[in-house]
């Protein structure tokens, strides 16, 4: 029986630093998008030089892909060890909240805009594009068992409810709520787990 080979400890500074450096990203892509983000605000942010940066990631296309890719990762990591396998819109319910909680913690990067100019490279980033693809399953599988169980509305398309819940962490009201002052964390989650599946209307 082969022994697994434990990392150096270059390869584990590499990984480190190569982690420091998609939690930087996270952070600017949260707070000002990918077009307004540049190698050299992430390479001081990091205290690398930016020769470094380029070392591990050779463009800022693939720098947001990989930080992209490893937000469904961990989204995947949150689902296998929380969701519950009768209960699919508490599932759904308690996936917004967790991405709301990193939301507010300024570890959500937002979403590519089908507008911006790194929407086109992640449809080609294989990493990030079967990450999502398995994603996609899972939520597509319990939005299906909640319209069948009445609680989502069987009439509204998946697509619809689906791209609903991934834009729940990138929606601005979060940060309007925040900057107020009026709210706390818990109650920015409830409100908006609350209007994400059961919108506006009183139920009095």
């Amino acid at each position: 029986m082969s022994q697994s080979v434990k990392p150096s400890l270059k390869e584990r500074q590499f990984a480190l630093r190569e982690s420091a450096i998609l939690d930087a990203v996270d952070s600017f892509l949260a707070r000002k998008g990918f077009d307004l983000m540049t190698m050299d605000e992430i390479a001081q942010e990091v205290g690398i030089s930016k020769a470094s940066l380029y070392k591990h990631f050779d463009s800022k296309e693939l720098l947001a892909a990989a930080t992209m890719t490893r937000l469904v990762e961990r989204t995947l990591q949150v689902i296998a060890q929380q969701a519950q396998e009768d209960k699919p819109l508490d599932n759904l319910k308690a996936l917004v909240a967790w991405s709301v909680r990193e939301h507010l913690a300024g570890r959500m990067p937002t979403l590519p805009s089908t507008r911006s100019s790194i929407h086109e490279f992640m449809t080609r980033h294989d990493p990030y594009v079967r990450k999502l693809e398995a994603l996609t399953e899972i939520l597509g599988g319990w939005i299906i068992a909640a319209q069948a169980l009445g609680q989502i509305n069987p009439s509204l398309p998946g697509e619809v409810v689906l791209y609903t819940i991934y834009a729940r962490p990138c929606d601005p009201v979060i940060d309007f709520l925040k900057m107020g002052g009026a709210f706390t964390d818990d109650e920015i989650v409830e409100a908006i787990v609350t209007t994400c599946f059961g919108g506006l209307q009183s139920r009095a």
